[in-house]
């Protein structure tokens, strides 16, 4: 059995091999739009069927798709598209506690296993200074609430209360499960 994902997440993809699982990378290409009155819950698993879903599955192979979205007073916060938007991000994030949802889907010819974990982030206040200078050093334009945990250290997030994988985009304790139920056999891990 091959392990196919379904994501252009470098994140994802470090975590897999981290994680033992060598793969393929076939991009999916979908609209990560919300629908109106849609839970988000609801929202990052019906996107992660369908990144799963719109790329190409050959017999043999598993496919697996996520999304992730963050959460803030019940407001998702998707990819900010500049600077600006990034920095108006980080600024609501400071200092307070959000969600981080991953909704994740696999399909392989043993059928098909799905689910979303759920992990509470806290902030650190932050100055505008720091908000700014993350931005420039970092460009977050490609993670969901325009930051990444790994590599933080501290500099942006408090604490973590929840699977870490998760928040990094990829639950990876139901996921393993959820490919060695459909085949997927664990190699030495990449370090």
């Amino acid at each position: 059995m091959r392990l196919v994902l379904a994501s252009r997440s470098p994140r994802r993809s470090l975590l897999l091999a981290t994680a033992g699982f060598p793969h393929d990378i076939r991009v999916s290409e979908v609209d990560e739009s919300l629908f109106d009155g849609e839970s988000i819950p609801d929202a990052v698993l019906r996107l992660s069927h369908l990144k799963v879903h719109s790329v190409s599955r050959k017999e043999g192979e598993v496919v697996l798709g996520a999304d992730t979205i963050v959460v803030l007073d019940g407001s998702a916060l998707g990819k900010p598209v500049d600077p600006s938007d990034a920095r108006e991000m980080l600024a609501r994030l400071s200092g307070r506690a959000h969600s981080v949802l991953t909704g994740w889907t696999a399909i392989g010819d043993r059928g098909e296993r799905f689910g979303f974990t759920e992990s509470r982030v806290t902030f650190r206040s932050l100055k505008t200074s720091e908000i700014s200078s993350y931005v420039d050093e970092v460009q977050p334009f490609d993670k969901a609430g325009a930051y990444a945990l790994q590599g933080d250290n501290g500099r942006l997030v408090a604490d973590v209360d929840g699977s870490r994988a998760n928040v990094m985009g990829l639950p990876l304790r139901e996921v393993v499960d959820a490919l060695e139920e459909l085949g997927i056999e664990r190699s030495a891990p990449d370090r």
